[in-house]
């Protein structure tokens, strides 16, 4: 073997090692004084790569390198011998055309094996023939394959069976991982890791088991995980559903039942109507149906795999259409404070009733009461707000029907007011009132107009005593005043009951009013 430096070497040497052994060179300059050393590069080597025992603190006047293989210098286990001063390289016993040796004392290996793990150690020869001593580990793993995974029972039932998953292939120093729907298993009450973690035991399946489950291998410079792998758990049938669009139909309808269940495999559906078979399908279609075709439909479901069989009714009813119903009164005619009893018939069974008040749903109250199917309302006692019209309504699930409008009447006594006498009495004192004020207002006015004229006229008119006759004078303490008078007169009519069976007669009054200025 010869050295990096010669023009030719043995073996053939990565571009990598090559440029990482130029690098060392370039940069190493190791101090006289510190311990010689050697390390791994890397540390930790995959199979298949290149590795450097790199040297540090070669003492400067090294005379030859010595590389053995284990931690001893004997001679069966060198591999290669470098003279500084010769650039030469002798092979040992213990080399296998892939070992170089570096200027610096560096042992590059190429295309590392397993095999190559263990221990390795380098003597230095100084030229006064003295020596030092360094060892090194050389660590090499394999590079994982992609691991597998094998079931025990690829096809379990749920409840009934465990299952045994294996990552294969089993390697030394490997660390195992499992997954399920991308989460990390752990050892739990439904499953159980060995100790190793190769080996993952499912118990009692359920069908939220099936996964995906992916193993996972690692060791130090490597990792890689498997195919997922889905399990095929049978389950079910559960409990069947049968999807309708109602119970109640009209005759004349198409009926159209489905039934499901969650099951895998996927189950086998049987129907039945009142316990007669029918027919294997999971839809069931009757076009137009009859009033005949009201019954119980059972559907019925089987999971083969499982053994399982499950079922489950619906009960269809074919209704003819409601006739509407009639309405009766113990009395269309009723006082205020009497009771009264409404009555719906109907030649129908089975149905609903309920009664409108004025296009308006009844609502009840304290003096209203309900026979036990509603058919009778009783109103006790009755008031005036009671009065309007009734109807009632009669339904079923599929229709409805309404009677025609009763009319209720109910009379009341007016409400009570004042007398007529006394009506008319308050009248005429108003119309007496008004009448005075104005009479008032005519006779203020006139009087000052009157008094104006008498003034004047007594101006032009003066008679002399011989003319008159004897009398008071002016002066006198006698003197009586003109007097003057305004009389009023209202025609009142007054209505009088007579006491006998005939006619009401009418009085005519007249109020007399008086108004006097002395």
């Amino acid at each position: 073997m010869e050295p990096g430096s010669a023009t030719s070497h043995r073996g053939f040497v990565s571009w990598q090692g090559l440029l990482l052994t130029a690098s060392l060179l370039t940069f190493w300059n190791p101090p006289t004084t510190a311990q010689l050393t050697t390390e791994s590069v890397p540390f930790n080597a995959a199979e298949g790569e290149d590795v450097l025992l790199l040297v540090h603190n070669v003492p400067a006047d090294s005379r030859a390198y010595l590389w053995f293989k284990g931690e001893g210098t004997v001679e069966d286990n060198r591999i290669a011998t470098y003279m500084t001063d010769e650039n030469t390289t002798l092979e040992g016993p213990a080399y296998s055309h892939r070992e170089t040796i570096y200027l610096n004392g560096s042992l590059l290996f190429q295309n590392i094996t397993q095999g190559d793990t263990g221990f390795y150690t380098l003597q230095v020869v100084k030229r006064n023939f003295l020596s030092e001593l360094a060892s090194v580990q050389l660590r090499v793993y394999p590079v994982l394959p992609k691991p597998s995974i094998t079931s025990n029972n690829s096809d379990p039932v749920e409840g009934k069976d465990s299952v045994v998953l294996t990552c294969e292939p089993e390697t030394q120093n490997t660390t195992y991982l499992w997954w399920m729907n991308g989460q990390s298993l752990q050892n739990g009450n439904r499953l159980n890791l060995s100790d190793d973690g190769r080996i993952l035991t499912l118990f009692s399946v359920t069908r939220n088991g099936t996964g995906p489950y992916e193993c996972e291998t690692r060791n130090l410079v490597s990792g890689i995980r498997s195919d997922p792998v889905t399990l095929n758990i049978s389950y079910g049938p559960d409990a069947p559903v049968i999807l309708a669009s109602g119970s109640y139909f009209l005759p004349g309808t198409n009926l159209s039942l489905s039934c499901h269940a969650a099951s895998n495999p996927p189950a086998q559906y049987f129907w039945f109507f009142n316990e007669n078979y029918l027919q294997s399908t999971q839809e069931l279609f009757l076009p137009s149906i009859a009033v005949n075709d009201s019954g119980s439909y059972t559907c019925s479901v089987y999971n083969p795999a499982t053994g399982l069989n499950r079922t489950t009714t619906k009960n269809i009813t074919v209704i003819e259409p409601l006739s509407p119903p009639s309405i009766q009164a113990t009395n269309t005619t009723v006082a205020e404070g009497d009771s009264v009893v409404l009555t719906c018939l109907s030649n129908d069974t089975g149905v609903s009733i309920r009664w409108i008040h004025n296009d308006q749903s009844l609502r009840l109250t304290e003096r209203m009461t309900l026979s036990q199917n509603s058919s009778a309302l009783t109103i006790a006692p009755v008031w005036r707000e009671d009065a309007g019209e009734y109807q009632c309504e009669v339904s079923n699930p599929v229709s409805s029907g309404r009677s025609a409008t009763i009319k209720l009447k109910v009379e009341y006594a007016p409400s009570p007011g004042l007398p007529g006498g006394t009506i008319a009495g308050i009248m005429v004192a108003v119309v007496a009132g008004v009448a005075l004020i104005g009479a008032l207002a005519y006779f203020l006015f006139f009087r000052k107009m009157g008094r104006a004229s008498d003034q004047h006229d007594l101006s032009e008119h003066k008679p002399s005593v011989s003319n008159h006759s004897p009398g008071p004078s002016d002066n006198s303490p006698n003197k009586v005043d003109e007097i003057a008078y305004s009389s009023l007169n209202f025609n009142v009519l007054q209505t009088k009951q007579s006491t006998s069976d005939s006619p009401s007669s009418t009085i005519t009054e007249t109020v007399y009013s008086e108004v006097k200025k002395k």
